[in-house]
């Protein structure tokens, strides 16, 4: 029995031996590194809820008049020049009623010029003396008062093709029909007041579209038209499709649970043909730039504006840095490391702190080097 104690006081002490020798050897923590670089760094401001992309110019048209739809010029998806014909309800009664108008004034504009011809001779006769005055005068009267007859008939013309027109849908721009609700035969009638009711076409001039989304009431006094912008949509990823802000709203919309926020519209600098009106987009405004600046991922920046850097001996130091344009993504460094200093990107891992030893993970180095080849636009 006595023999058993001593052997696991042995043991024991072994054990307690080694913890003593090696205990206090800290294997190295793995993290992220990256370097910094020389590249652009923009200062931005993003919408805070998703836009919408709109066309410049979109007619959403019924015509004026109720009536059955008799004749579909246009198909959806057509290209249509300003006053092309889109739509026509039954009209051949109207139709009759401008080919007569036309007619009698026609026939009125006859007898007007018949009648001016005769007071142009009356006039030379009476200079003569080959005419009395009151014939003369006569001539006159009735060469005036034919003219305004057929002054009335024109008019009555334009009276009923506007009757015409109140029976059709005539293009009011180039564009493209993009929707259209009816088919022939199709009893249509106009909104009553008050009343929304479904457009019969829907014409959109695809040649100029924009985006019009809110921001911040905080960003808004840094934004101004004129200013460079660019577009996404989780339609087509990443890209970004170059744009400008035309308009900067002059008031702050305050809608109930909501932040206070200020709407702004980007025109798109170079509209796409597959781009469609509709699609929610997100817009970031361009307030500044540094070019050709020293950067570093904002990631790897610490409250306090300190980084690690890692020194040859894989022993991490804190140090202070000074920044310029800072954002969410991508931070501009003014002084404080260079180039070649390794920065540690991973600093929310457990044990990283001044002084620890550090092993970089070579796995994910070369993965960083590409991504910070990538340029990086930032709010």
């Amino acid at each position: 029995m006595t023999r058993n104690k001593k052997i696991i006081g042995a043991i024991i002490a072994v054990i307690i031996l080694f913890s003593f020798l090696f205990g206090d050897e800290e294997k190295p923590i793995k993290v992220l590194s990256v370097k910094p670089e020389i590249r652009n760094v923009e200062k931005t401001v993003s919408n805070t809820r998703a836009g919408t992309i709109d066309a410049c110019r979109r007619s959403k048209m019924s015509p004026a008049a109720a009536g059955q739809i008799s004749v579909l010029h246009v198909n959806e998806g057509d290209s249509v020049s300003k006053g092309d014909v889109l739509l026509e309800l039954w009209n051949k009664e109207t139709k009759a009623r401008v080919t007569a108008s036309e007619r009698s004034a026609d026939q009125a504009c006859v007898v007007s010029r018949k009648a001016q011809r005769d007071a142009s001779r009356a006039n030379e006769l009476y200079a003569k003396g080959l005419t009395s005055e009151e014939a003369k005068e006569a001539a006159v009267a009735n060469a005036e008062s034919t003219m305004a007859a057929c002054s009335a008939a024109r008019a009555q013309v334009e009276v009923t093709k506007a009757s015409l027109e109140r029976t059709m849908l005539i293009a009011p721009f180039d564009g493209i029909v993009a929707e259209i609700e009816g088919k022939l035969g199709e009893y249509v009638t106009p909104s009553p007041v008050g009343v929304a009711t479904k457009p019969t076409l829907d014409l959109i001039d695809n040649t100029c579209l924009y985006i019009k989304a809110p921001i911040d009431e905080i960003d808004a006094p840094d934004v101004r038209s004129g200013m460079t912008a660019k577009i996404t949509m989780d339609a087509f990823g990443e890209k970004e499709f170059p744009a400008t802000v035309s308009r900067v709203a002059p008031y702050v919309l305050d809608l109930e649970r909501q932040a206070r926020t200020v709407e702004i519209e980007a025109l798109f600098d170079d509209p796409q043909n597959y781009l469609l009106p509709g699609y929610s987009a997100d817009v970031t405004v361009v307030i500044d730039t540094s070019e050709e600046t020293l950067g570093l991922p904002t990631q790897a920046i610490m409250r306090g504006d300190n980084v690690y850097v890692i020194g040859d001996d894989n022993i991490i130091e804190k140090r202070q840095i000074e920044t310029g344009l800072s954002n969410w993504q991508f931070t501009e460094i003014l002084s404080g490391i260079e180039l070649e200093d390794r920065i540690v990107l991973s600093v929310d891992r457990a044990g990283v702190k001044d002084g620890a030893t550090v092993e970089v993970d070579k796995s994910t180095e070369d993965k960083e080097e590409e991504s910070a080849n990538i340029d990086i636009t930032v709010e």
